[in-house]
């Protein structure tokens, strides 16, 4: 199979992918180069696709595959910021300031208090080879935790409870307990094979291995 190179400077990120690629033979190493600009663009596929042109030619072989893996948290309440900006809004506002940002917004109710939090976790993962370059992209339902939750994870994952998904593996409703669920705790305060089951970044790498598939049977088909 192939050697990945995944450009990050989160090791956290290179766990995860190596949790879903390494069962498969790929072997991913780390990618940490300096100088790398992020774009400023509305769509995170953009911002993905930059960085990839950005990096190729720090790869140590041209037949390697290289990956980027690009995510926001999207926030109904503030017109869906942090979104792409949110590697920045972390650096700056961290999850402390996310939280003041939505101090208003809070009821006895935990129905109506779960609308008024709502957010949604996009991802999409980026893989460059040489057979051309394939965008997977997921996402994840929630809402904005009232407080930190957790110490595992990264990112938002301490402010950050995915809703409960059905037997088919979709988002239940809110207020409604579905089949699979963190029981109100946030991505940072479980394990990262529950997390794997609501995971934007799981179902983005699972999407970007679909099409791969798809494009290994057109090869041997032709």
């Amino acid at each position: 199979m192939a050697r990945i190179h995944f450009l990050t400077g989160n090791a956290g990120k290179v766990d995860e992918a190596v949790h879903h690629l390494a069962p498969l033979g790929h072997d991913v190493v780390q990618l940490s180069i300096d100088g790398i600009v992020e774009p400023q663009a509305e769509e995170l596929e953009t911002v993905a696709r930059a960085k990839l042109e950005q990096a190729k030619a720090h790869l140590p072989d041209p037949n390697d595959w290289l990956m980027v893996e690009d995510a926001g948290l999207f926030v109904e309440a503030l017109d869906g910021f942090p979104g792409v900006y949110s590697s920045y809004a972390l650096s700056t506002l961290g999850c402390h300031g996310l939280l003041r940002l939505l101090d208003h917004l809070h009821s006895e109710d935990l129905h109506v208090e779960a609308g008024l939090r709502r957010a949604e976790f996009r991802a999409v993962a980026a893989l460059m080879t040489p057979q051309g370059t394939f965008i997977g992209e997921g996402s994840c339902l929630g809402r904005i935790a009232p407080a930190l939750d957790g110490e595992g994870g990264f990112g938002f994952d301490p402010v950050f409870i995915p809703r409960d998904l059905d037997l088919s593996g979709q988002p239940a409703e809110i207020g409604v307990q579905g089949e699979v669920s963190t029981h109100g705790r946030t991505f940072a305060a479980v394990d990262m094979e529950l997390k794997g089951k609501f995971s934007h970044r799981t179902e983005a790498l699972q999407d970007l291995l679909a099409q791969l598939g798809t494009a290994d049977e057109a090869a041997s088909a032709s």
